[in-house]
């Protein structure tokens, strides 16, 4: 249900519009009289509307009906239009305006190698700054839309913004972004005199940023040429021949992007466990465009995993990884890439540590939650079709488990509603039942992701002390 009030008088809020499926608000016109809605059918699919405020009207814009992504859409101070961030007919994410009587289009960013990620404009909508995702590090532009020039922009650290906004009259930027050794801070870019000024330093309490691992950026050929890219992380302090252990950490999604952002994770494994971390961005991730995004779709999901195949070849040629002690881990999706490469390369790693991992499409998709099912067939593929069926009891890792022979660690929130406890439980069953170790640790008060301190703690001793096991040969 959408609902509107003006927050001087909370007794005026009331139902504006009561949608069938997940709708949200995207915007609010300038005079108030309408909202843009947002409707998102899959992560690759987005319809928008108009909600009239006076009549309850909502009308589908409809030149969303062609398979699109929108996303960041805005109304434009002063015309019947708005800015958008899409996809629609081209590979990667662009900044257009829409009119909205017409529907035409028009760029504003210009044609670019990256997906634009996000923006935003003055009040008057004569400036304009957007953010563009370069291999994984945000980049902001400005433009002058009066005139058309570019403006000077600033040089930021390496990292990922997660906000920016101008001032209300326009004269500064400010932007918020996370690094590797930082969580978060703060800066405003003056745009008369190109001055970045810092306002915060995150606090790390006891931890002295330069313990902290700074990732590299490395690309691998896959088996079929494709470049993959990943983020590398060694133990900070570490001399560059010396010869670690390495934990390929891969992201969930599957359409999503492991970028270089504050990451507890891989700093605690690389500098509490002495591993090099290597966190791949397979095909199916986000950030490189729509044809990489649909590498693995459906069928082609095998392919991903031999992704990970070719990382281990590109391990294997690197003097200072340690080829003989290489463990998997991942998270929701991947955890469904961490059963499979251990069904995969078992003869090539040590063993790996999964949460809330996918272990059979078919269960995953009866069990998970309805408001899910839909989102998620249109990236997996469809169980009920007897071709996909056919693919997914070939694939499945539960298929497979049989071939699963070093050690895992599984950890499972009792009350997930995406990937259900059946899907860890039958498959801790099913490695156990060919007499392999497996650990299993099931959280009675967590549900799609661990977000209580003190299950998040717990969770680091019990993926420190096995990944140690491992690499100690126990």
């Amino acid at each position: 249900a959408v609902l509107v009030a003006d927050p001087a008088d909370p007794a005026s809020r009331r139902v504006a519009y009561q949608a069938k499926g997940a709708v949200s608000v995207a915007d609010v016109s300038p005079d108030k009289s309408r909202l843009l809605l947002e409707r998102n059918l899959s992560n690759r699919e987005t319809r928008l509307a108009l909600l009239d405020l006076a009549s309850g009207q909502v009308s589908e814009l409809p030149w969303t009906g062609e398979p699109a992504r929108y996303e960041v859409s805005r109304f434009v101070p002063g015309r019947d239009a708005i800015l958008t961030v899409t996809d629609y007919r081209s590979d990667l994410r662009r900044l257009v305006e829409i009119d909205l009587g017409s529907g035409k289009r028009t760029p504003v960013s210009p044609t670019l190698d990256w997906d634009v990620e996000d923006y935003d404009m003055t009040a008057d909508g004569r400036l304009l700054a957007y953010a563009v995702n370069q291999d994984g590090y945000s980049r902001v532009r400005i433009i002058d839309r009066s005139t058309g020039a570019e403006l000077a922009s600033p040089g930021l650290p390496g990292g990922v913004l997660s906000g920016f906004e101008f001032s209300p009259d326009g004269s500064k930027l400010a932007l918020s972004m996370t690094t590797a050794r930082s969580a978060g801070d703060v800066w405003t870019w003056d745009l008369a005199t190109s001055r970045l000024t810092p306002w915060t330093s995150s606090e790390l309490g006891p931890i002295d940023p330069a313990s902290l691992s700074e990732p590299k950026l490395i690309r691998f050929n896959s088996f079929d040429g494709l470049s993959v890219p990943a983020f590398v992380y060694r133990p900070a302090g570490i001399a560059p021949d010396a010869r670690t252990p390495v934990v390929i950490d891969i992201h969930g999604g599957p359409e999503s992007q492991t970028r270089p952002i504050f990451n507890p994770i891989a700093q605690q494994i690389a500098n509490a466990v002495g591993a090099t971390v290597i966190l791949p961005n397979v095909r199916g991730s986000d950030g490189y465009g729509k044809r990489y995004l649909n590498h693995d779709n459906g069928p082609k999901s095998k392919d991903s995993v031999k992704d990970i195949g070719a990382l281990l070849d590109w391990i294997a040629a690197q003097p200072n990884l340690d080829n003989d002690r290489v463990a998997v881990y991942g998270q929701s999706y991947g955890g469904y890439m961490s059963l499979a490469s251990m069904a995969h390369y078992s003869d090539r790693l040590v063993g790996a540590v999964e949460r809330y991992g996918i272990s059979d499409f078919i269960t995953f998709l009866t069990n998970t939650e309805s408001y899910r099912r839909d989102n998620r067939r249109a990236e997996y593929g469809d169980e009920r079709d007897p071709e996909m069926r056919a693919v997914f009891q070939r694939i499945n890792p539960l298929a497979n488990v049989s071939k699963i022979r070093k050690p895992m660690l599984v950890m499972q929130g009792a009350n997930d509603p995406r990937v259900p406890q059946s899907e860890s439980e039958q498959v801790v069953a099913g490695i156990r039942a060919n007499g392999v170790e497996s650990w299993y640790v099931l959280y009675a008060d967590e549900g799609h992701g661990f977000l209580k301190k003190h299950n998040n703690d717990l969770r680091r001793e019990v993926e420190t002390v096995f990944l140690k096991r491992l690499f100690e040969g126990k």
